[in-house]
């Protein structure tokens, strides 16, 4: 679907890497140049023609973020240097003040660490406590699990819309009607949702929500940081400059500019703000349903392929998402990689950024597959037919 799109398709690898980030179609590429060859200027400061473009261009961007997610207001989407950078902000600079000792936050071994270190640093500094809830014996996340660890002292849910591990799609609609009608905070990491389904902050009731561009066909060094409008006004900045601020004085008197640009102090990454906008109107002319649907193809066709080859061990088969993870019978995942890099078959080996899973995997490092709408039923037939002959892999790598 759509692969003449992507240039690096044509050196002839075979990308299975997409959790990790994608690839970037034309569109993206040209739509950059065309900033820094035709009008790049910075925003919101120069009263020229080149300016002014730039200006409008980047917060068109905010609307298309808006509608994209399907939030109420563009002045609550936050440009920042990625998911990592978004729930930082988020964590340390709202719900540091937020939360007080005794507190809980439910959260799982399975997030990224961009998600349960910071939680962790905030449980040492100020006395919360995390409450990793169960998951199933399909390493699921269910509602029920979710519904049994609420507790009166629980404040937050702090969870991925989908395990960048395992792949499961968690249970959003249904943990977010739960928090709304009590009271509840609900944070969601979108770095694996946000590129490979719809998503509505509305609906499922998520008051913060972070995502990535590079993960969605976007550029490296951008992200969104997602904010009910009343929750981002409470907000401490923890980066304060140009442009945020509406005033001040050598005796220490400031005044802010309101959100979302008290949180956006600096130049921002303009150039990578205009290939976000045209990586979300590339992802929407597809339509994000057609995605999700070729996701789960691919990974069916995957699993129909392997099932009778008695070295490979799938640990994720019933999960709904786009995710494989599996390992080649007595061989360590990263040797794995390497010998399908071989035949130019990109994968990712290893704990993946969520090492507290392995307190609940029965192994700690696997290989994982992580497809996206351009990948094809013959780039998993050269995956499978490299994986037969896994017998000599060593003879190979050596």
């Amino acid at each position: 679907m759509n692969r003449e799109d992507f240039p690096l398709l044509k050196t002839g690898i075979i990308y299975f890497d997409n959790g990790a980030t994608s690839l970037k179609p034309k569109a993206v590429l040209n739509s950059m140049n065309d900033y820094y060859e035709n009008y790049g200027a910075n925003i919101h400061r120069g009263d020229y023609d080149a300016s002014y473009k730039a200006s409008e261009i980047y917060e068109q961007t905010r609307e298309i973020c808006r509608d994209f997610i399907g939030a109420a207001s563009k002045d609550e989407i936050v440009f920042t240097s990625g998911t990592t950078d978004s729930l930082n902000k988020i964590i340390f600079g709202f719900f540091k003040q937020y939360l007080k000792k005794g507190d809980e936050v439910l959260i799982t071994k399975a997030e990224h660490a961009s998600l349960l270190l910071p939680f962790m640093m905030l449980e040492k500094e100020i006395g919360i406590h995390l409450v990793y809830m169960p998951l199933s014996e399909e390493y699921r996340l269910t509602f029920e699990s979710f519904k049994n660890s609420v507790t009166q002292k629980t404040k937050v849910v702090a969870i991925a819309g989908v395990s960048n591990v395992v792949g499961d799609h968690r249970p959003l609609k249904e943990i977010g009607a739960y928090c709304r009608e009590n009271q509840i905070l609900f944070l969601v990491d979108g770095a694996q949702s946000v590129p490979h389904q719809a998503t509505n902050v509305l609906e499922d009731h998520i008051d913060f929500l972070a995502f990535s561009a590079h993960k969605m066909l976007g550029p490296t060094g951008i992200g969104v940081l997602y904010g009910r409008k009343e929750l981002l006004k409470k907000m401490i900045p923890l980066e304060y400059g140009g442009d945020m601020n509406q005033s001040f004085t050598s005796l220490g008197e400031v005044t802010l500019k309101d959100v979302p640009l008290r949180l956006e102090a600096g130049t921002p990454p303009i150039a990578e703000v205009i290939g976000l906008r045209s990586a979300i109107l590339y992802l929407k002319e597809i339509g994000m349903e057609e995605i999700a649907k070729q996701e789960m193809y691919l990974k069916k066709y995957f699993l129909e392929q392997v099932k009778d080859l008695p070295q490979i061990e799938v640990y994720n088969a019933s999960v709904e998402g786009g995710n494989v993870i599996f390992n080649i019978q007595d061989v360590f995942s990263q040797d794995a990689a390497i010998y399908l890099n071989h035949f130019k078959i990109c994968t990712r080996a290893g704990a993946h950024c969520a090492k507290a899973l392995k307190e609940e995997l029965p192994v700690q490092n696997t290989v994982r597959l992580s497809f996206y709408f351009y990948n094809t039923k013959k780039e998993i037939d050269t995956l499978v037919a490299a994986l037969k002959k896994s017998d000599t892999l060593y003879d190979i790598i050596l």
